[in-house]
């Protein structure tokens, strides 16, 4: 088993060289790329469940040390793990069915009690003093039927924020029958996303806080991230570090920042930056230009990728 300073210094030096590689490319803006060689995040998540790793508190330590953020993904089914975890700078469960029946389908776990496993996950997400997430991924023809489902699930962890996203199709495998059929439009997300919060009494603790168009993405947050009338779903990472060096107990409140206005749900830029520039695929600009994209498709775009 490699120890966590060796995985935390090979996986800097193996970012660097994957930086190194866009040296030289047009479009990558000198400033960016040299700020890219500063690692300052780290998801733990994408490939295996991380929370198995049985020194995965040193890890985080080592990361830490760094001043480098730790975002860990877990796919409930260790909730004795995530009782054990040490503070992380947001932790978020998949939630990916809200019944035994669509878990099993989708998840495809290896326990047979999978279901108590993923509930009794769920729990232990309450107890957590720092940022907590439910991570929905909708799969449509899956688990996009299930909003009430998902609903009654909430009050088990009462995570600050419940992030509902399409899934990202990566091309057939022999290994999953997901095709592009299976990825939900923006649209769709934000009326599952809406459909939720009606249910189960949802709207007296959530909002619709945020959204992501590029990203299919919208976000559910605890009402008490809204402080006179401003949303605080943003992170203070400098904050968080200071927290951490000094061995004090906080919580998220601690660490939190205000949500720039153009992150907000139903915002004009719907989660782009205004300060950023909107690049189209050559493909996507052809395809506009040639009246080829549907008014849904169109809809995807914060503006008319023909006109770029």
């Amino acid at each position: 088993m490699d120890p966590p300073d060796q995985i935390v210094a090979e996986g800097i030096d193996q970012h660097r060289r994957m930086i190194r590689e866009c040296k030289g490319i047009p479009g990558v803006k000198k400033e960016r790329f040299e700020e890219a060689m500063t690692v300052r995040h780290c998801a733990l998540s994408l490939v295996g469940e991380p929370i198995m790793y049985p020194r995965i508190n040193e890890l985080v330590g080592e990361l830490h040390q760094r001043k480098i953020s730790t975002f860990l993904v877990t796919n409930a089914q260790f909730p004795e793990a995530i009782r054990n975890l040490d503070p992380i700078t947001q932790l978020y469960v998949s939630v990916d069915a809200g019944t035994p029946e669509t878990l099993k389908a989708v998840d495809r776990p290896l326990f047979s009690d999978f279901w108590q496993r993923y509930l009794d996950s769920l729990k232990a997400l309450k107890a957590k003093k720092q940022r907590t997430v439910y991570r929905l991924t909708l799969v449509k023809g899956h688990n996009m039927e299930e909003a009430a489902n998902y609903a009654k699930l909430v009050a088990l962890g009462t995570p600050d924020f419940i992030e509902i996203k399409s899934v990202t199709f990566c091309g057939e495998s022999k290994a999953s029958s997901l095709t592009i059929e299976c990825t939900p439009w923006h649209e769709e997300v934000k009326a599952f996303s809406e459909a939720m919060l009606s249910k189960e009494g949802l709207e007296s603790q959530y909002e619709l806080a945020c959204e992501h168009q590029h990203s299919c993405i919208v976000l559910l947050a605890n009402k008490r991230y809204k402080v006179d009338g401003r949303w605080h779903t943003w992170i203070d990472y400098d904050r968080f570090h200071e927290l951490v060096k000094a061995g004090v107990e906080f919580d998220a409140t601690d660490y939190w920042a205000p949500t720039p206005e153009w992150a907000l749900y139903g915002s004009e830029e719907a989660g782009f930056d205004p300060n950023e520039t909107r690049v189209y695929h050559n493909r996507t600009k052809k395809r506009a230009q040639a009246g080829l994209l549907s008014k849904e498709q169109l809809k995807m775009y914060p503006n008319n990728p023909a006109k770029q």
